[in-house]
């Protein structure tokens, strides 16, 4: 009989502690339950303010934060009362009626959520350079039911919001608890850039799938969503100076983002705490231009493409062509006062430039770099004033300064994706970079070719059929990653932060979200918690997969089709342990 008692007990008393996704600076959590419902009093700033589900706030070019700090809290709300899980896959088997706490009996209510901002917001935190805005916050939830929020930003109030929705659960019988009160937290970010990368152009996506992952990104704690916007396959964005761009290089009627679709992403984005970067790639990877431009274009469509470009169609900009430079003029002038209002950066690519298709340009007529790097130069020179004019900062693939030697700007930031020598190298010379390591974040590798080959020799060589960066980045090997490994203070101090990349050749809108989630999740515990924890110790798995596992319910309860991190059996009882490799 005693050992019944005693096993109930443990029963009741096995919590998913430390729960939160990604892990806060400081947790402490205890065992008392509270509940909470539709009856909740939140005040900001020591004014009240009525919440509802699905509140919209008032859009942009221009924010406020008392209208930030609302749509936070709606949908914090609605993602506890109404978007919510049953952790019966995080208890011991056929427990779940034992490990809930009971509906009978006196219960105490969450009665009041009190935001404080210490600090008033600048046009600078809803659109931040790297360093720009305080996303720390501190969170305390007493046994009385009384929650409190301090933080010096109204992003940083988002990020609390968010950890505060993942104190709780659905009970079988349906009200929403928590069994961890009393709760008090500080948290804030390791690294200020902490993004994915989504290649629109490769393959056209819905804005609804947009939308879907910048809210999973805010669960997250994510921060930047860099949109590859065209590419040489297609041309999705539209430019209305230079409407022959999408008209032509859309893959069909409809398939674009107009004027108006991309102020809604960067307004729904900037809402929850996540600044759009565009990319618009060159001098390479610009070839669907030529089915309405063709003058400022070589090599569209060269064959073998394998000698001209990294991927088919070939195309790139002509580097010593008159009519390039008043294309993109007109091009940069229509698009960048329209995202300048909503981002501190923009991406002008940089990254593959073939030497060999300049060959074919008529203005080049050679491969020989001693010609093309000098022609680079000047047109990274004029290009990023481009940028500047516009009051962005550029941002560029590493290629740019480091395989071809070209010289660059003190404000602008370098995506390095070739690897930890890369960054080590970069950072070296005093360049801000962004990493995207291929050898660990790169989330479309290890699922084969999207390649055809033909029978014969082809096929023989290739079989089979791995694409060039297997093997697949699972979770773990993501977690594994840390980003400032092997660099001494400084250089470290240089990495702002870094990107997933998913890379469109073979993901859609039927799969995205399971190449995103929980994989990115797994970065972004990285991004903003660290790699290693307050005693220098790097962060486990055994740590990290109950945490994950249940943040990957979550994701499901609120709409976004993660994949699993591991079988139910490893995660009941919150025992990572249960599967552990001996």
């Amino acid at each position: 009989m005693l050992s019944k008692v005693v096993l109930s007990f443990l029963l009741l008393t096995i919590t998913s502690v430390q729960a939160i996704w990604p892990i806060p600076e400081t947790i402490t959590t205890g065992g008392h339950t509270l509940w909470i419902g539709e009856v909740l009093l939140v005040t900001y700033n020591g004014e009240k303010i009525p919440w509802f589900r699905n509140y919209i706030p008032f859009g942009g070019p221009k924010f406020s934060s008392k209208e930030i700090v609302k749509g936070g809290v709606s949908r914090a709300l609605k993602n506890i009362l109404d978007d919510n899980f049953v952790p019966w896959k995080l208890y011991p088997r056929l427990q779940l009626e034992k490990t809930e706490p009971s509906l009978w009996g006196p219960k105490v209510f969450i009665s009041c959520l009190e935001i404080v901002q210490t600090e008033v917001d600048t046009p600078r935190t809803f659109k931040p350079l790297a360093g720009d805005v305080d996303e720390s916050y501190s969170l305390s939830v007493r046994l009385d039911g009384k929650a409190k929020i301090e933080a010096a930003s109204s992003t940083g109030v988002l990020r609390a919001l968010e950890t505060f929705s993942q104190l709780f659960y659905k009970h079988s019988l349906g009200p929403i608890y928590t069994k961890l009160a009393p709760v008090e937290i500080t948290d804030s970010p390791q690294y200020d850039h902490r993004g994915i990368l989504f290649d629109v152009s490769r393959t056209y996506f819905p804005v609804e799938s947009i939308y879907r992952t910048i809210d999973a990104m805010s669960w997250n704690k994510l921060n930047r969503l860099h949109i590859h916007a065209t590419d040489s396959q297609s041309w999705p964005l539209e430019i209305p100076s230079l409407p022959g761009l999408h008209l032509k290089g859309a893959y069909g009627q409809g398939l674009t983002y107009s004027p108006a679709t991309v102020a809604a992403i960067q307004t729904y984005a900037t809402q929850r705490g996540v600044e759009v970067i565009f990319e618009i790639d060159t001098p390479g990877h610009f070839g669907i231009a030529a089915l309405s431009h063709p003058d400022i274009i070589t090599g569209w469509g060269s064959a073998p493409w394998t000698t001209y470009c990294a991927e088919p169609p070939c195309g790139q900009l002509r580097l010593n062509d008159s009519k390039v430079d008043p294309f993109l003029d007109k091009l940069m002038d229509d698009i960048l006062p329209r995202v300048a209002p909503y981002s501190a950066y923009f991406h002008t690519g940089g990254d593959e430039v073939n030497f060999n298709e300049y060959n074919l340009d008529p203005t080049v007529a050679t491969n020989d770099s001693k010609v093309i790097v000098p022609l680079l130069q000047r047109f990274i020179d004029t290009h990023h004033a481009r940028v500047r004019k516009a009051g962005l900062a550029p941002i560029v693939w590493e290629e740019i300064p480091a395989s071809y030697n070209v010289t660059i700007g003190d404000d602008v930031v370098v995506q390095s994706w070739l690897g930890d020598a890369a960054i080590k190298s970069l950072t070296a010379q005093g360049h801000k970079v962004i990493s995207s390591n291929y050898n660990f974040w790169y989330l479309d590798c290890g699922r084969g070719q999207w390649l055809n080959f033909g029978e014969g020799e082809s096929f023989e060589e290739n079989y089979p059929f791995v694409d060039w960066c297997s093997p697949t980045k699972n979770w773990r090997l993501i977690y594994s990653y840390d980003p400032r490994a092997g660099l001494t203070d400084k250089e470290a101090e240089l990495v702002i932060g870094g990107e997933v990349a998913a890379w469109s050749e073979a993901i859609d809108d039927a799969n995205l979200d399971t190449i995103l989630w929980p994989r990115s999740s797994a970065a972004g515990e990285v991004l903003w918690s660290g790699r290693v924890n307050a005693y220098g110790e790097n962060r486990t798995q055994i740590d990290a997969a109950p945490r994950l596992a249940e943040f990957r319910e979550r994701m499901l309860a609120r709409g976004v089709r993660a994949e699993p991190v591991h079988m139910t059996f490893c995660t009941q009882g919150m025992n990572a342990t249960a599967c552990l490799f001996q």
